[in-house]
């Protein structure tokens, strides 16, 4: 599925979207819980209706977050209202943002990367890349499906480590996270990399 806002609002119009847990991610819970995650300025790609930009901005966090779709970012920013938090929202396509001038201290990636075609991984890495700070830590999770097509679409781990070269990044190896479904069989395994 390429970038195209139509496609990605039409199934939050249709409710065909099955990524979305209703909830804040076990994962990123254990991170913050762990105190591998600490209060700062974080970038959330991708945040769809955005429980975990909730969480964080509830936790004293500086969020921008980001979507293509207007109708998750409408509904992000009517929880954000009703629960007095606040988060920087913006309905874009996420490649068409530079923010390498100002970049980030983290970036929390949950789907963004799984509802990419392959083709367009290593633009994400590199859009990755350029919106972290050298010594920022990418917080994210690389969805397992063991299915042919997508999205989502099957991140090997083998090849994830090749995407995110140890010459670009460092994968922390300390942090202890759980594969958790999320739907079915497929499961997300959460890594904690730092940009080089």
């Amino acid at each position: 599925m390429d970038n195209n806002n139509e496609i990605w609002e039409s199934r939050y119009q249709a409710g065909t979207t099955g990524w979305d847990r209703g909830k804040t991610s076990g994962n990123l819970l254990d991170w913050l819980e762990s105190g591998n995650l600490t209060p700062c300025r974080i970038l959330v790609p991708g945040c769809g209706n955005g429980y975990e930009v909730l969480t964080l901005a509830e936790k004293g966090f500086a969020v921008t977050a980001v979507d293509i779709a207007p109708s998750p970012i409408a509904n992000l920013q009517k929880a954000l209202d009703d629960n007095q938090l606040s988060a920087e929202l913006v309905q874009s396509d996420f490649f068409s943002l530079d923010y390498s001038d100002k970049p980030f201290d983290a970036i929390y990636e949950q789907t963004c990367l799984c509802a990419l075609p392959p083709s367009q991984w290593k633009n994400f890495e590199q859009w990755l890349h350029q919106s972290l700070k050298t010594g920022g830590k990418l917080y994210s999770q690389f969805m397992q499906t063991h299915e042919e097509g997508g999205p989502p679409y099957h991140c090997d781990m083998s090849e994830m480590k090749q995407l995110f070269s140890d010459k670009r990044w460092h994968w922390k190896k300390e942090v202890k996270g759980q594969e958790i479904s999320s739907k079915g069989d497929k499961l997300e395994i959460p890594c904690l990399l730092e940009k080089i």
